[in-house]
């Protein structure tokens, strides 16, 4: 078979890719684990990571860490098994309404989840305290707990177990399953018996991304965890760097190491899951579910009302009323809170910040996927492929891990520029940059895997050179795909807290930071006002995005079959 000649402007595009994860992935990944290596204070080899590493606060975050994220992924797990067996095999009327609301936890930001709870669970709570639920005046609210970061974080994470499953029981082969009724076995046993085996390497690979995710939630443990004294990894890292700035570069980047190890260690497992113990499927047929259960979609619209629609329905009330304390009623709600904080220069700078840093992200994301997946696709190329790695790992490692590579990459003036971009608007969007690609990237490639080679291959033999093949040829078939991707990107970077809360400084605040700040500050009203308004913006997003989606590929949007 023909090999195609590669090309000098091929080169140069690759060669331009390298130098673009190398600046905003690479270099500060390696800076950040080379600050982990300094000798001690008396100058012992790895002097400094085993003070750090054996420190009572470590040890102690690091008991918290733990002790969240394995009870949050016994909530995951549970609770997305269930909502998949039940969406999966059963046959309902509104499937896609429920697929949606299942999913809201993962749509919604981590923070604006979590202030959710806190309303919903709190002593002043606008749905608990009418009906006598709500905890007494002045006691600590419940969440404030272990227990009560595991249980928001498993109900945000739920969703991956649910995507994970969900996707196997759409691959299960109907003939099984009409084998088993055929010979007369209940339906409970046929779940329970037979349909979960099968499934259970995607369950166990959903439970590992929901732990990886755990590990690095810094909203939910930034909300509940400070006010409780309760100390996990991502926010002693957050205490640290407030507390002691970049002094303090080595300590952190030892503790980035060890969520960044956790991290590994978990999708190692995961592919080990995927790999060796998945089950293979005869090909045939997928199940169609043909059961129908009134009483069971009754009870699923309740469960999940619960799980992803009351908690904002609280922060909405919340919003509504002039203060924390006030009872929620017709002569009460008032729309002060949001003009309040519209009126709020601080607030109006933070959503501008927000739109900016998303929208600039979503841009230059798609401009560098689409000749990337252009090339991965027609290349076999082994720095390709390394390239493709390298470019993930911003994504699956925490949050706070990228943050503090960006710090200690970026601390110094730049070369022959002589300029620091730390405390800038600029590091903010290397970080989201790094962070991001991968959810332009991913739908863009699954476009590019389908497209006919033929068609690029005829062009260069008629002479077109490679950005005209880009562009003329190769862009038009995924479009959509990097369209998709860019409104993924806006969704998820535009209430970010992770890399901000480390990242931002005096005039370049971001949505997260706004929400997280006025919290801290006691202002409960304020910040639900601003995420809900962020809610609204990234709802629409979702809309805008359902909307297009007859022209997207299978599987871009995780809401959509």
């Amino acid at each position: 078979m023909h090999k195609p000649r590669v090309s000098g402007g091929e080169h140069l595009l690759v060669s331009l890719l390298v130098l673009y994860v190398a600046v905003t992935t690479l270099w500060p990944l390696a800076r950040l684990f080379a600050s982990a290596f300094q000798p001690g204070e008396d100058g012992a080899p790895l002097g400094l990571m085993v003070a750090t590493l054996t420190g009572r606060s470590t040890l102690w975050a690091l008991s918290g860490t733990l002790q969240t994220a394995l009870l949050s992924v016994a909530v995951s797990t549970l609770l997305g098994v269930a909502l998949a067996f039940a969406v999966s095999l059963l046959k309902l009327r509104t499937r896609a309404a429920l697929t949606f609301l299942i999913l809201m936890p993962l749509i919604v930001p981590s923070q604006t989840m979590a202030l959710a709870w806190i309303e919903l669970f709190g002593a002043q709570s606008p749905i608990l305290k009418p009906l006598g639920l709500a905890p007494a005046p002045g006691s600590t609210n419940p969440l404030y707990s272990i227990g009560g970061i595991a249980l928001v974080m498993g109900i945000e994470h739920m969703p991956l177990v649910f995507i994970a499953v969900r996707a196997a029981l759409r691959a299960l082969p109907a003939d099984l399953v009409e084998a088993a009724r055929i010979l007369g076995i209940p339906p409970r046993r046929i779940g329970t018996g037979i349909v979960l085996p099968i499934v259970m390497p995607s369950v166990l690979a959903g439970s590992l991304i929901a732990f990886t995710a755990a590990i690095g939630n810094f909203g939910v443990p930034a909300l509940l965890g400070i006010p409780g004294r309760i100390s996990v990894l991502t926010t002693l890292i957050y205490q640290r760097l407030n507390g002691f700035g970049p002094a303090a570069a080595g300590q952190v980047a030892t503790l980035a190491l060890l969520l960044a190890l956790m991290a590994a260690l978990a999708i190692l497992a995961r592919n080990l899951v995927v790999t060796r113990i998945a089950v293979p499927l005869p090909a045939g047929a997928p199940f169609v579910p043909r059961r129908r259960a009134p009483m069971t979609e009754i009870l699923l619209w309740l469960v999940v009302l619960i799980l992803s629609l009351v908690p904002l329905a609280a922060l909405t009330m919340t919003a509504l009323l002039p203060a924390i304390g006030v009872a929620f009623g017709p002569d009460t709600v008032s729309l002060d809170q949001f003009r309040a904080v519209l009126d709020n220069q601080a607030v109006r700078r933070a959503f501008a910040n927000s739109l900016m840093l998303a929208g600039v992200t979503a841009v230059i994301s798609a401009l560098v996927a689409v000749p990337l997946a252009f090339l991965c696709v027609r290349r076999k190329n082994p720095v390709l492929r390394l390239l493709d790695i390298v470019i993930e790992a911003p994504w699956v490692v925490p949050g706070t891990v990228v943050a503090l590579g960006m710090i200690l990459a970026f601390l110094r003036p730049l070369p022959l520029l002589g300029v620091s971009i730390y405390g800038t608007m600029a590091i903010l969007i290397i970080a989201y940059l790094a962070r991001f690609l991968p959810l332009v990237l991913r739908p863009v490639a699954a476009a590019a895997q389908s497209a006919d080679p033929s068609l690029d291959e005829a062009a260069r033999v008629a002479g077109a050179g490679l950005i005209r093949r880009i562009l003329s040829i190769f862009l038009p078939g995924i479009l959509p795909a990097a369209a998709a991707g860019a409104i993924l990107v806006v969704m998820t970077a535009l209430n970010e807290l992770t890399l901000s809360a480390l990242l931002w400084s005096s005039g370049n605040e971001t949505i997260g930071v706004m929400v997280f700040a006025l919290q801290y500050e006691g202002n409960s009203t304020a910040a639900a006002a601003v995420a809900v308004l962020s809610t609204l913006v990234v709802l629409m997003l979702a809309a805008l995005a359902t909307a297009v989606s007859r022209w997207l590929p299978g599987g871009t949007l995780p809401w959509r079959d």
